[in-house]
This record gives C-alpha cells, sequence and structure tokens, in this order.
C-alpha cells in the first residue's frame, strides 16, 4: 500500500493480531482449573495433563505468541507510515470529513490493545511480571491515563467537527461505532486497573475515571446505533460492499462494556465490600444472549458478501471482520465461567477461535499480496 492509498484502518489488522493473541489466554483464565488471580504459565503445567490436553495448550500458547509478534511486527511498520502520511495534506482531509474520520480513531484502539497484552499473554509466560502483578500498576495508570486524556480530547474534537460541519446523516455506516469501540477498549483497561490493583487510590481513581469514559461511550453507542438502524431502514438493500463487514462491529462494542461492568463489580467488592451476588450472571448473561442472535443476524446479511466478494477483494475494511469472531470468544469464555458450564458452548468458542486465526491468514496474504504488486490475482481496493 502506497503512503498516498495509506489508511488509518489498516490498525484493525495488527489490533485484530493483539486479539487473538488475547484469546488464550482469557479462554484458559475462565475454563480451565488453576489457582486465586489470572492464571500464570507455571499453574497451567503443575496439573497432571494427558498427552491430549498438552498438545492442546500447547497450540494456545503457540498462538498467544505467534500473535503478539505479529502483533508488535504490524503496529511498528503502520505506525512508521501512520506517521508519515500525518504530514500530507490526506490527513488534514480525511479528519474534517464526519462520514470517515473516525477510521483515526483504529490506531488509538490498538495501542491500547498493546496493553491488553501486558496484562495477559506477556505476563502468563514472563515469571517476573506474575511474581511482582502489583508493581506494574502505576505504570499502568500512568500509561493508561495519558491515553485517556489524549483518546478523549480527541473524540470531543471529532465531535466538535460533526457539529459544526454538518454531514448526510443518509451516508453513515457501521464503521461510525469505532468511537464507542475505543471508548470501550480504554474503559475496559481501565476497570481492570480498578478490579485487580490492590492500592486503593489506584483502584478509585480508575473506576472513577473509568465511569467517566464509559458513560460517554454508553451514550454514543446508543445514540449511534439508533441512528444507523434509522439509516439504514430508510434505504433500499444493503451497504456498500465495502461497508459491510463493520456490520458486525457491534459485538465488540457491547463484549467491551459488558466486561467492563463484571470488572467494576470486582472492585465494588474487593474494595468497597458490597455483595452483588446475581449482578455478574445479569450483566455476561445478557450480553453474551444478545451477541449469539446478533452475531446470527449479522452473518445471514454477509451470507451473498461472501460468496460474492470476500475471497476475490480486498479492502482494508475487512480487517473489521476479525474483532466480532475474537470479541464473541471472549465474551464467551466469560460466559462459560459464570454462567453456562456446557461442552457444547465449549466447542463453539474453540471453532470460532480457530476461524478467526483462518480468517486472519487469509486476509494478511491478501493484504501482502495487495501491497506488493498491482497486478495481483484479487480486486485491491484501499
Amino acid at each position: 500500500m502506497s503512503l498516498k492509498d495509506f489508511s488509518p484502518l489498516v490498525f484493525l489488522a495488527s489490533l485484530g493480531a493483539g486479539g487473538i493473541a488475547v484469546l488464550p489466554f482469557v479462554f484458559m483464565q475462565y475454563t480451565t482449573e488453576h489457582g486465586n488471580g489470572l492464571i500464570t504459565r507455571s499453574q497451567l503445567w503443575l496439573q497432571e495433563l494427558s498427552w491430549i490436553s498438552s498438545i492442546y495448550y500447547y497450540s494456545l500458547e503457540a498462538i498467544m505468541i505467534v500473535f503478539t509478534l505479529i502483533h508488535f511486527i504490524l503496529t511498528l511498520w503502520f505506525t512508521i507510515k501512520l506517521i508519515r502520511w500525518m504530514k500530507t495534506d490526506k490527513f488534514s482531509e480525511l479528519i474534517n470529513d464526519p462520514l470517515r474520520n473516525a477510521a483515526i480513531l483504529a490506531p488509538l484502539i490498538s495501542v491500547l490493545m498493546t496493553m491488553n497484552l501486558f496484562i495477559g499473554p506477556i505476563r502468563y509466560f514472563i515469571p517476573a511480571l506474575s511474581d511482582h502483578f502489583q508493581s506494574i500498576m502505576l505504570p499502568a495508570m500512568i500509561f493508561w491515563s495519558l491515553m485517556f486524556v489524549i483518546i478523549l480530547f480527541t473524540e470531543i474534537k471529532l465531535l466538535g467537527i460533526s457539529f459544526n460541519n454538518g454531514f448526510d446523516i443518509t451516508k453513515i455506516h457501521f464503521g461510525w461505532l469505532l468511537h464507542p469501540f475505543l471508548l470501550g477498549m480504554l474503559t475496559v483497561i481501565g476497570t481492570g486497573i480498578a478490579a485487580m490493583s490492590q492500592n486503593v487510590s489506584i483502584a478509585d481513581t480508575a473506576a472513577f475515571m473509568s465511569l467517566i469514559s464509559g458513560s460517554m461511550g454508553i451514550f454514543l453507542l446508543l445514540v449511534k446505533m439508533v441512528v444507523i438502524f434509522e439509516s439504514h431502514f430508510a434505504l433500499k438493500g444493503l451497504p456498500d460492499k465495502q461497508f459491510l463487514p463493520s456490520i458486525l462491529i457491534v459485538i465488540p462494542n457491547i463484549t467491551l462494556f459488558a466486561i467492563s461492568a463484571f470488572r467494576l463489580g470486582h472492585f465494588l467488592e474487593y474494595h468497597h465490600g458490597y455483595h452483588l451476588g446475581a449482578y455478574f450472571y445479569i450483566v455476561i448473561g445478557l450480553s453474551f444472549a444478545f451477541e449469539i442472535w446478533y452475531m446470527l443476524f449479522g452473518l445471514s446479511l454477509l451470507k451473498d458478501y461472501f460468496k460474492e466478494h470476500h475471497f476475490s477483494e480486498f479492502y482494508v475494511s475487512q480487517w473489521g471482520l476479525i474483532c466480532p469472531l475474537v470479541a464473541f470468544v471472549t465474551l464467551g469464555a466469560f460466559a462459560y465461567g459464570v454462567l453456562l458450564t456446557s461442552s457444547i458452548l465449549y466447542g463453539v468458542l474453540v471453532l470460532t477461535m480457530i476461524g478467526a486465526v483462518a480468517l486472519f491468514a487469509e486476509l494478511l496474504v491478501k493484504h501482502i499480496k495487495c501491497s506488493r504488486a498491482k497486478n495481483a490475482q484479487i480486486n485491491c481496493e484501499v
């Protein structure tokens, strides 16, 4: 992809890689017996495992390692291109277009995903981080607070542009939900710090700041979903093919806010002595139930898209298909641990995770082909 064709949406690729890297960790955390706290490698392998189980868990660890490396490689590669691209006129043109400027949020979401990697897969493999986990809470809080300021400033600026410039509301699409997606990712990390930190000041501060970003994100999610559905119902047929993958972006939004509410509950129990009881069941149960029917609905809309376009074409918005699969498995793992210990659910989640890995590989091959050659045997669009 040349500099003039660069789009910040390519960071959905590094975001997807990070999400897949986190998946096995979340899966093991909520489906595998282990000691208190977040699962570590030593806790897993202290158990007596059959050779089949050993192969299975080695495979999960391989996914964590490979996709963590892919995340950092892609992040570095795309960041270099992003810095160069921001010096061109294309950057200011994108920022001032309310219909397209949500794309600039993808790099910020990817950076926040990097924080999840340190809390999950990287900590899982490095005993020094696992044994001294509380010592990284203050540095994590400082970096997260910096991101909090940058993201709130960015969101308010983009909202101001939308209000001041105006736009044709009939042309909006589900990619607009990157706004609450970003705020949801910010909130889920903040509530994670609040739930895991043993320092009361850090936990209380992270929790309150998370309420700010979370309330803003939920407000934008509700408003934008109403407007988007109203706009789609007013038009005939489905959106243009390059916007179709974003139909499923509702799922990661729901996952992030559900997990944020879940972690906020743990914060209230641990630091303030509340006994929330069925709260966790309701939060995870309702959210995952919503995602099940919405995933089926979204895939039914995308059936013809996959038959006619997906495998013969490439555009960066196709990377948006990874996050919904990752989010579905993530919340599904929570559901398995909280409300539904079912072998059927476990099997569905494993198959979905395998599907996410396969889809990522397919998209990466197409992306590389389109980046290297104009005569690739697929229709390349940016």
